[in-house]
C-alpha cells in the first residue's frame, strides 16, 4: 500500500498529494514503463462509462480525488442509462474503458451480445453486493426466499416476470442461477426480462415485475421504498464472486499499453482507498449518491457499504462479505476460472449453442500479465494460481478444472 493510504486523509491533502505527483509520473509507473522503453501514458485524457451503481465507485473516486493525475492521466466518468449503451459506446470508441458487468465483455467476445469484437477484462472492479429482490406483493403471500417463491408459482400459477440488467450480464446469470437452485426452470417456468439498474425500483412499483437481480443501491432503494425485500444477497449464492471489471478492447490495449496501465494504477489505488477506512466509505458514499453519479440518497448506499443488511421484513444482519473493492487485491486479480464460469453458464442457457474453447477464451479475453505487472509495480498481492475454487449456494462446486462436464452436470438447463 502506498504511503498516501497509511493514513485517512480528507479531500484536500488527497488534491494537494495528487497535483504534487501531476508533476511528474509516479516511481511505480515510472519504473513499469521505463520497462517498456517509454515513460509516459500515450493518451492524456481518457473516457470512462459507468452505470449508476455503488460499484462504480473506485472509478468516480479516481477521478474526484486525484490518483489519476498521479499517474499521468485524465479519467473523465461518463455516466450511461443502459448497459447495451455502454456496449455499443465501448465497441465503436467513445468509451475508452468502461466499469462494465463481466459477462457483457464475454459476451461483446462471443458474439452473444451483440457484434462480436475482440474484448479485455483488465482486472475485477469489486467482489459482491448485489441482491435479489422480490416485490412487497410476493412477500406478503409467503414467497421471501427461493423455496418458498417456487411453492407460491407451483401454487398460483401466471406468468412471474423477473429483470436482471443484460442477457450476458452477472445479474442476469446470479438471477437464472438462483431460481433454477429452487428447482424453478428461468426459461420455461418465468419471463425474464432487461431493465437498465436505475429504473429497477420504478418498474417494480408499478407492477412490471416481480423480482429483480441488480447492484446496490437500488435493492436497498427497494426496502427504503417500501415495495421489495432482499431474498438473497448474491455473495449468498456465491461468496466473492466477480462482479463488475474494468474493460476496454483489445485493441486499445495494444495501441495504449501505458495509459491502459496508469489507469489500473489510478483505480487500484481507489480501491485501496475506499477499503482502508470506515470514514473513507462513508466519503465514497456522499460522493456517489450525488446527481452526477448514482443520483440517490446518502442512505441508500451507506448502509450496506458497511455490510449493515436488512431485508425488509424486521431481520437485520451484519454482513461480512459485503462489497469489496480491493480486501489486500484479492479483488482485483482477473482469474481465468472466473471468466470460464460465465462462459459455462452461457452454454448452460442457451446463448452459446456449442462448447468453446473455455481456457483459450479466458486467456484471450484476462489480462493476466498485464494485471501482474501493474500489481508487482504498485507492491500489490497476486495469487499464485489463475484458477480458484468456489462453492455455491447449491452446494456445486466450481474449479475450472472440467468446465464443459461442469456446463452440462445442471439439471436445468437450455
Amino acid at each position: 500500500m502506498t504511503d498516501l493510504l497509511k493514513t485517512s486523509l480528507n479531500r484536500r491533502t488527497v488534491l494537494q498529494a495528487a497535483s504534487v505527483g501531476a508533476v511528474g509520473v509516479s516511481p511505480a509507473l515510472r519504473a513499469l514503463v521505463h520497462a517498456q522503453g517509454s515513460d509516459a501514458p500515450e493518451k492524456k485524457e481518457v473516457k470512462i462509462g459507468f452505470i449508476p451503481l455503488t460499484d462504480c465507485a473506485s472509478v468516480v473516486m479516481a477521478s474526484v480525488l486525484g490518483f489519476d493525475k498521479k499517474y499521468g492521466v485524465t479519467i473523465i466518468p461518463n455516466k450511461e442509462a443502459s448497459w447495451a449503451g455502454v456496449r455499443d459506446k465501448m465497441v465503436n470508441g467513445e468509451l475508452d474503458f468502461a466499469h462494465v458487468l463481466y459477462g457483457l465483455v464475454y459476451g461483446v467476445h462471443m458474439g452473444t451480445a451483440g457484434p462480436k469484437k475482440d474484448m479485455a477484462v483488465l482486472m475485477n472492479l469489486n467482489h459482491n453486493g448485489q441482491a435479489i429482490t422480490l416485490s412487497k406483493a410476493l412477500a406478503d403471500k409467503g414467497a421471501v426466499d427461493g423455496p418458498s417463491l417456487a411453492k407460491l408459482m407451483a401454487k398460483e400459477k401466471r406468468e412471474y416476470t423477473f429483470a436482471g440488467t443484460f442477457p450476458t450480464g452477472t445479474h442476469a446469470m446470479w438471477i437464472h442461477y438462483w431460481l433454477a437452485a429452487a428447482g424453478i426452470n428461468p426459461l420455461s417456468g418465468a419471463k425474464l426480462i432487461t431493465v437498465p439498474p436505475p429504473q429497477m425500483v420504478a418498474n417494480m412499483r408499478v407492477g412490471n415485475m416481480d423480482g429483480f437481480c441488480v447492484g446496490e443501491p437500488w435493492n436497498h432503494r427497494a426496502i427504503m421504498d417500501g415495495i421489495g425485500i432482499t431474498a438473497n444477497t448474491t455473495q449468498d449464492i456465491w461468496k466473492d464472486h466477480p462482479e463488475k471489471v474494468l474493460g476496454t478492447t483489445a485493441e486499445f490495449v495494444k495501441k495504449y499499453p501505458n495509459t491502459t496501465r496508469a489507469v489500473m494504477m489510478a483505480i487500484l489505488e481507489a480501491g485501496q482507498w475506499i477499503d482502508a477506512s470506515l470514514s473513507n466509505k462513508m466519503k465514497m458514499a456522499e460522493t456517489v449518491a450525488g446527481k452526477a453519479y448514482v443520483n440517490t440518497s446518502v442512505d441508500a448506499i451507506n448502509q450496506r457499504i458497511l455490510g449493515r443488511y436488512q431485508n425488509g421484513m424486521g431481520k437485520t444482519w451484519d454482513d461480512p462479505n459485503h462489497m469489496k473493492f480491493f480486501n489486500d487485491g484479492t479483488v482485483n486479480f482477473p482469474y481465468l476460472s472466473d471468466g470460464m464460469w460465465f462462459l459455462t453458464q452461457h452454454k448452460r442457457w442457451g446463448l452459446l449453442k456449442s462448447h468453446p474453447d473455455y481456457l483459450a477464451v479466458a486467456k484471450e479475453v484476462n489480462q493476466v500479465e498485464l494485471y501482474k505487472s501493474v500489481a508487482s509495480a504498485m507492491k500489490i498481492n497476486v495469487p499464485k494460481d489463475v484458477m480458484r475454487t468456489s462453492k455455491f449456494m447449491d452446494g456445486v462446486v466450481w474449479d475450472g478444472k472440467d468446465p464443459a462436464k461442469y456446463a452440462d452436470g445442471f439439471k436445468i438447463k437450455a
